[in-house]
């Protein structure tokens, strides 16, 4: 009896090594007569409650041990709560749908990928794509609409010269020239400028050219800018700058420069000193002559046949492009040495097919640079004795025949100098001498007589030859 008392002990203490704690407690729970609550439910049942132990005798069996428990799953724990998304994500999972794997968190919204902007929602690339349908018809339609206007108005103005009779009155040339002050630049050329029959001729076609075009487009005549792009060549002193600046004038008075002013340029304003220089430079240069003319004095200098590396290239071709594009705004004249020019237009074929007026300036003669001074003194209001005119020719003779000579630019030094000979003479009359007091009279003061002159010619005739030059 023992043995078998010590057997069941045994089994009791196995078996409650392998019931977990909770039912442990769940037992005692039952023991003690108090019952799991409702949230308890569906969790591990507790082992039935012993029966209460009969009352001690002399010998009774050991205890049956107590059943254990009905084996049941262990619970399923729950999800830990999901982490809370970073800023950057914010968007991604939804408001009020906290799971990334459904709803509006599968909806794009950018992102922090530097290669989004090649993607995006199907939707609006197919509005895109519409709305420049849309707009490439609009534009289609609008040339077509444009295009028809022209056509109605060409039928209009072909109907109207058919039905036009010749007789009708178109007006007088006289009415344009003298109304458009194309005369009046016409006059001041003749007054300005001595000699040149050749210049001031072609000036006058050009002239008439312009005056005629505007009386055709007067009536309704199909009509085009010529080509007012011009070539002047001659000597240095021949009166291209003043041609220049007349058909700069005669330009704005007929309606074919906005301003007609003139901008005098040579390699030093359009040529830069290094790369990226030249071409801020020309443009400078044309954006200043815009609505006028841009004469390029001594053009050949900016083509160095020596050098392929000389920038001078770059402004040819930026002045080629605005001849080309823009010949309605700008005149451009290039000017210099007519054998130099022709080399120069050899190298720049697209400079010489540019150009439709070529106008060649002959040397003055010894007598038109007489009457040059004789123009120049009455600008200057001086008289010239008439004793004093041959004095000034027989100068003029000998200085055309030194190197140097400028035509009216030699005038025009030989006028200052012979101003400041009768400034030197007066003054030792009246300052240094006393005559009369001291008082000179208004005709002192403008007049240039034969002594004056002759210190000129005396310069030249008895200095050495090396200096005769600078005489």
């Amino acid at each position: 009896m023992k043995l078998v008392a010590a057997a069941s002990a045994l089994c009791l203490l196995s078996a409650s090594a392998f019931v977990p704690q909770r039912a442990a407690r769940y037992s005692s729970a039952l023991s003690s007569g108090n019952p799991p609550p409702f949230g308890d439910w569906g969790k591990p049942a507790a082992a039935a409650p012993a029966a209460p132990a009969p009352a001690p005798s002399a010998w009774a069996p050991p205890p049956a041990p107590a059943a254990p428990p009905a084996w049941a799953p262990p619970a399923v724990p729950q999800a830990p709560a999901a982490p809370a998304a970073p800023a950057g994500d914010a968007g991604r999972a939804g408001a009020g749908n906290p799971s990334p794997f459904g709803g509006k968190s599968l909806e794009y919204t950018g992102g922090n990928d530097p290669n989004n902007a090649n993607y995006g929602k199907l939707r609006d690339r197919l509005q895109e794509a519409d709305t420049e349908r849309r707009k490439a018809a609009e534009e289609a339609e609008a040339r077509e609409r444009a295009a028809e206007i022209r056509r109605e108005e060409r039928l209009r103005k072909i109907q109207y010269m058919q039905e036009m009779p010749d007789s009708q009155p178109a007006g007088t040339v006289d009415e344009f020239m003298f109304k458009e002050g194309v005369q009046d630049q016409l006059d001041k050329l003749d007054n300005d400028l001595v000699g040149l029959l050749p210049v001031k001729k072609r000036v006058k076609e050009i002239a008439a050219l312009l005056v005629l075009d505007k009386m055709r487009r007067k009536l309704g005549f199909e009509t085009a800018v010529p080509s007012l792009h011009m070539c002047f060549t001659g000597a240095p002193g021949t009166g291209k700058t003043t041609v220049a600046v007349r058909m700069g004038q005669i330009l704005a008075k007929m309606g074919y420069s906005r301003r007609g002013h003139v901008v005098l340029a040579t390699r030093d304003d359009l040529v830069g000193q290094y790369v990226g220089h030249t071409a801020p430079k020309t443009k400078e240069m044309i954006k200043k002559a815009m609505g006028g003319v841009l004469l390029v004095d001594e053009a050949y200098y900016l083509y160095n046949a020596a050098n392929d590396r000389d920038y001078g290239q770059e402004s040819i071709e930026i002045l080629l492009n605005v001849m080309e594009n823009n010949q309605d705004d700008l005149v451009v004249a290039v000017a210099g040495y007519k054998d130099r020019m022709d080399k120069f237009f050899s190298y720049i074929p697209g400079m010489m097919s540019r150009i439709g007026n070529h106008i060649d300036f002959p040397n003055y003669s010894a007598d038109e640079l007489v009457q040059i001074a004789e123009v120049m003194a009455r600008d200057l209001e001086y008289d010239i004795d008439p004793a004093a005119y041959p004095v000034f020719k027989a100068y003029i003779e000998k200085r055309m025949e030194l190197p140097y000579f400028s035509n009216a630019r030699t005038v025009r030094n030989a006028m200052d100098r012979a101003r400041m000979n009768s400034a030197i003479r007066t003054f030792e009359k009246y300052a240094i001498r006393g005559e009369n007091g001291g008082v000179c009279t208004v005709e002192d003061l403008k007049s240039i007589k034969a002594e004056d002159f002759q210190v000129l010619l005396d310069d030249i005739v008895n200095a050495d030859a090396s200096k005769r030059i600078f005489a």
